[in-house]
C-alpha cells in the first residue's frame, strides 16, 4: 500500500538526495515506461536504450556489418553523428572496469591510541603495545589470532597461579613440605607461567624500551622478570642472600607474585580485545547489508545477476519486489515503497515514483523499479556510514583503565628509586656493599611489582559491570563506565528510543454521512490488498473491533501516494490530499483535522467512498512508557537533552513537545547526526547518543558514550559502550549512579595500592635501616603486598550495594 509518508514529506528526499547522485551527470536518454519490458528480437535502441524491433522501429542502419534499429529520427541522427561511440556503447563488453576490493589500496593498520603508527601488516604499537587495527573496513571476519593466543595463555596457566599463590600464601600450604622443596616447586609452576605466558609482555616491554615509550608493559615486564629472577638466584644460590633476607632460615621468594601479576594483565588482554571484537563486528554486520548481486539490464534488454563488485555508474538496474537496493541511484520506471529505516531509522516506508532517488541497501517492499545506478563502492551512502563509525571508533581511545595514565611516571619514578638505591647502598652501604646494593635495588622492583595495581580498576569494573547487569545496563569497558559520569548533553533519536517504532492505529473521523465504523470496515477490507506498515495498522484495529471485512477488488497502489479499489460495490480511495484531488475529491472540509492530527504527531490518510469525503484515518508511533519520566529526571540531573530524528519535524516537535524536550532537529541523516554528535564535542560537551538503529551507528560510536536500546539493531548495539537491556530509558539516570559511584570506587582502589606502593618501595630501599636497622623482611612484604589486595577487593565489592 502506497500511503503517503506524511511525516518525512518532500524535505526527506531532498535529504537523501544529497548521497543518492542527484548531483551526477544525467544518461543521454530518458527511459522510456516500455524499457523494462523485453522484446521478441531483444533488440534495442543503441543511443537511448529502448526496447524496439525491426517491425516497429522508426529507422534503421547499416553499420559495420550489423543492423542498428531506431526509436526515433533524432536517435537516427545522433548515431550518424558519432556512430564508432554509440555502437560501441552497445556491445556487452564494451564496459569500464568495475570498481571492487581488488582494485582497492592495500590494507594498512593504525594504532587507536597512536595513529602516526602505520604499518602494511598486522602487529602491535612500539610505543603502547596496543594491537593494530585496520585502517579501512573490510567485511571479512577479522584475524583474532591474538585473543585466541592469550586466552589460551590464560586459561593453561590460570591453575597454576592459583597453586601458586595457595601453595605460597596459606599456611597449609606451607606444611606440605619444608622450605627448601617448597622453593624448587614455586619454581616449576612458575616457570612456564613467566617464560610462556608472559612472553608477550616481555616483547611489548622490550619495545617500549627501544621507543623510549615507557608505560605498564614496561613496568610489568621489568616487575616479572624481576621478581622471578630474583626467586631463581635465592632457589639456586641462597648462600649469597645476607640474614636479614631471610625468613625462619630461607630466602623469601616471589614467584607467585610474578605469576599473579601475569594472569590478571592476560585477564585484561583478553576482556579488552573481546570488547574490540564486539566492535569490529559492527563494522561487518553494516557492510552485510549490502546484497552480494544486482540484476543487470543490458543494452540488448538482457538481464542477469552480476556481483555487486562489477555494478558500474550508469548501469540499468532491476530491483523486484522484497529484493534489496543493490546501489544508490535513481528510479527510471515503476513505483513502489522503500522501506528506509536503515538510514532514517523510520519505520514507515516512503514511496518511490520515476525520478526519485533510493540508496543501496534498502528494501523495496511492492512494486518493481527499474534503477540507474549513481554511486557505487565506496561513494554509496551505506560506505559512507560504514567509514564514519570506523572513523569515530579508531578516533577514540580503547579501553585504557585509570592506572595507565600515571604507568609512565610511575615506572621511571620506580626505575630512578632502584638506580639511586643501588648507588647509595653501594657506596655508603656496610659489607658486602655489592650484595647489599643488588638485594634492595631489585626489592624495589619486586615491591613496585602492579599486585595491587592490577587489580584496583579492572575489580571496581567487575563488580559495577555486574551491579549494573542486574538494573537493566551493559557497560561494554571501563572507559563507557569513568566517562558516562562526566555527560552533560544527552542527544536521542526518536523512532524506537522515544517512542516504540511500531505504527499503531489511533482515531477514525467519519464525514458527512459515513459512520466511523463504516469507514474503517471499508477502509481495512481494501488494506487487506496493501503490503504498506500503515495498511497493516488499519487492518489489525478493525479485526480488533471485530468488524468483519470484505474481499476488495481492483486493487491499484500505482499512484504511489494512496491506493485505490472496490469493496462491496463501493468504489474506495485512501491516501493523502494530493490522491484524493487527483481521484476528484476534494479533502479540504477535514484539512483542519487533518493538521490538528499531524501536529499530535500521527500520519493521516484520507478516504473517499463512491466520489465523496468519507473520513479520515489517523496512524501513529506511541510514546514508549516511561519515556517522560527518564526525560524528566535526566533534566533534573543537569543534562540537556537533544533529539535528532530522520522523522518530519511537524512530527518531531509534537512528540518533543509532550516530552519536554526544548531542542529538535528533524528530517536528519546519519550523517547529520554523526556532524551534530561532533559539534557538540567541539562545543565542550560531553556527549551521549542514545539511538536503536542502523542509522543512528555512526553517531553512537562518535560520541563519548554510546548508548543503545537493547530492543533495537545489532549494528547499534555493536557501535555503543553501553545497552539499555529492555529499551528502558529509565536506566540511564541508573547508569550514571553507577558510572559515579564506580570511578570514585576505581579511585579508592588506587589510592589503596599507590599508598602500599608509597610505603613498601621506601622500606625496600632501606630508609629505615640507618634508623631501625631493618630492611624489608619477607613477611612484611607478604603482609603489606596481602593487605593492599585485600582492601582492594574489599572495597570493590561495596559497589554490589550502590
Amino acid at each position: 500500500m502506497n500511503h503517503p509518508h506524511e511525516h518525512s514529506g518532500h524535505a526527506e528526499h531532498s535529504h537523501v538526495g544529497q548521497y543518492a547522485g542527484h548531483n551526477n551527470k544525467p544518461r543521454e536518454h530518458h527511459a522510456h515506461p516500455s524499457e523494462a519490458a523485453a522484446t521478441a528480437t531483444g533488440l534495442v535502441d543503441p543511443v537511448c536504450g529502448m526496447p524496439v524491433t525491426l517491425d516497429s522501429a522508426k529507422a534503421t542502419l547499416e553499420f559495420e556489418g550489423r543492423t542498428y534499429p531506431f526509436c526515433s529520427t533524432h536517435c537516427l541522427e545522433k548515431f550518424r553523428a558519432d556512430p564508432t561511440r554509440y555502437a560501441a556503447q552497445a556491445e556487452p563488453s564494451a564496459r569500464p572496469a568495475p570498481k571492487s576490493p581488488a582494485n582497492a589500496a592495500a590494507t594498512f593498520y593504525v594504532c587507536p591510541m597512536h595513529p602516526e603508527v602505520r604499518q602494511d601488516h598486522p602487529g602491535t604499537c612500539p610505543k603502547c603495545g596496543m594491537a593494530l587495527e585496520p585502517e579501512l573496513p573490510t567485511g571479512e571476519a577479522e584475524d583474532d589470532h591474538e585473543l585466541r593466543d592469550f586466552r589460551r595463555r590464560f586459561w593453561t596457566t590460570l591453575p597454576l597461579s592459583i597453586v601458586l599463590l595457595a601453595v605460597a600464601m596459606l599456611p597449609a600450604g606451607r606444611m606440605l613440605a619444608d622450605s627448601s622443596v617448597m622453593g624448587w616447586l614455586e619454581f616449576v609452576l612458575a616457570t612456564p607461567v613467566v617464560l610462556w605466558a608472559a612472553w608477550p609482555f616481555f616483547v611489548r616491554c622490550v619495545a617500549s624500551i627501544r621507543q623510549r615509550s615507557p608505560n605498564m608493559w614496561t613496568l610489568i615486564g621489568i616487575g616479572v622478570l624481576a621478581a622471578y629472577a630474583y626467586s631463581v638466584v635465592a632457589v639456586l644460590f641462597p648462600a649469597l642472600f645476607p640474614e636479614s633476607f631471610r625468613e625462619g632460615g630461607h630466602v623469601a621468594l616471589y614467584f607467585e607474585a610474578a605469576a599473579v601479576i601475569v594472569s590478571l594483565t592476560l585477564l585484561g588482554q583478553v576482556l579488552e580485545q573481546q570488547a574490540r571484537s564486539q566492535t569490529s563486528a559492527a563494522i561487518r554486520a553494516l557492510l552485510g547489508l549490502a546484497p552480494k548481486t544486482a540484476r543487470r539490464i543490458a543494452a540488448d534488454g538482457s538481464e542477469a545477476d552480476v556481483p555487486l563488485a562489477e555494478v558500474v555508474v550508469g548501469d540499468r538496474l532491476r530491483v523486484r519486489p522484497g529484493e534489496k537496493v543493490p546501489v544508490d541511484g535513481r528510479v527510471l520506471d515503476g513505483h513502489s515503497a522503500i522501506d528506509e529505516s536503515m538510514l532514517t531509522g523510520e519505520p514507515v516506508p516512503v514511496s518511490k515514483t520515476k525520478g526519485d532517488a533510493v540508496i543501496g541497501a534498502t528494501v523495496n517492499t511492492s512494486g518493481a523499479l527499474v534503477i540507474e545506478a549513481t554511486k557505487v563502492g565506496r561513494d554509496t551512502v551505506l560506505a559512507q556510514i560504514v567509514d564514519m563509525v570506523a572513523r569515530a571508533q579508531r578516533s577514540k581511545a580503547p579501553m585504557q583503565r585509570i592506572a595507565d595514565r600515571v604507568a609512565a611516571k610511575f615506572v621511571l619514578a620506580v626505575l630512578a628509586t632502584s638506580v639511586l638505591t643501588f648507588a647509595v647502598w653501594f657506596l655508603f652501604g656496610p659489607e658486602p656493599r655489592g650484595v647489599y646494593a643488588i638485594l634492595n635495588a631489585v626489592a624495589v622492583l619486586i615491591i613496585a611489582c602492579p599486585c595491587a595495581l592490577g587489580l584496583a580498576t579492572p575489580m571496581s569494573v567487575m563488580v559495577a559491570t555486574g551491579r549494573a547487569a542486574t538494573s537493566g545496563v551493559l557497560f561494554r569497558d571501563a572507559e563507557a563506565i569513568e566517562t558516562l559520569r562526566t555527560v552533560d548533553v544527552l542527544v536521542v533519536d526518536k523512532t524506537g528510543t522515544l517512542t516504540l517504532g511500531r505504527p499503531q492505529f489511533q482515531h477514525v473521523l467519519a464525514h458527512g454521512s459515513f459512520s466511523d465504523r463504516e469507514v474503517l470496515r471499508l477502509a481495512a477490507s481494501l488494506d487487506q490488498a496493501a503490503e504498506h506498515p500503515l495498511a497493516a495498522a488499519i487492518v489489525a484495529a478493525a479485526r480488533d473491533r471485530g468488524l468483519a471485512l470484505a474481499d476488495a477488488s481492483r486493487f491499484d497502489s500505482g499512484s504511489g501516494i494512496g491506493v485505490s479499489g472496490t469493496v462491496e460495490a463501493h468504489e474506495l480511495v485512501i491516501g493523502n490530499a494530493r490522491h484524493l484531488s487527483d481521484s476528484g475529491i476534494d479533502p479540504t472540509p477535514l484539512e483542519h483535522e487533518a493538521e490538528a492530527v499531524r501536529g499530535s504527531g500521527a500520519s493521516v490518510m484520507f478516504v473517499g467512498i463512491d466520489g465523496r469525503l468519507a473520513g479520515l484515518i489517523s496512524v501513529a508511533d506511541p510514546i514508549k512508557p516511561g519515556a517522560k519520566e527518564a526525560i524528566t529526571t535526566l533534566q533534573g540531573n543537569g543534562l540537556r537533552i537533544v533529539m535528532a530524528t530522520g522523522d518530519g519535524l511537524t512530527t518531531a516537535r509534537a512528540v518533543a513537545a509532550s516530552l519536554g524536550i526544548d531542542e529538535v532537529h528533524g528530517e536528519v541523516t546519519p550523517q547529520f547526526k554523526h556532524e551534530l554528535v561532533g559539534r557538540l564535542r567541539a562545543s565542550g560537551a560531553r556527549v551521549a547518543m542514545v539511538g536503536d538503529g542502523i542509522n543512528d551507528a555512526p553517531a553512537l560510536a562518535a560520541a563519548d558514550v554510546g548508548i543503545a536500546m537493547g530492543t533495537g539493531t545489532d549494528i547499534a548495539i555493536n557501535s555503543a559502550q553501553v545497552t539499555l537491556v529492555k529499551g528502558d530509558l529509565r536506566a540511564i539516570a541508573r547508569a550514571r549512579q553507577l558510572s559515579q559511584a564506580a570511578v570514585r570506587n576505581m579511585r579508592q582502589n588506587l589510592l589503596f595500592s599507590l599508598l602500599y606502593n608509597g610505603l613498601g618501595v621506601p622500606i625496600a630501599a632501606g630508609v629505615l635501616y640507618p634508623v631501625a636497622g631493618i630492611l624489608l623482611s619477607p613477611l612484611i612484604a607478604a603482609v603489606a603486598m596481602s593487605a593492599s589486595s585485600v582492601s582492594v577487593v574489599a572495597n570493590s565489592l561495596r559497589l554490589r550495594f550502590q
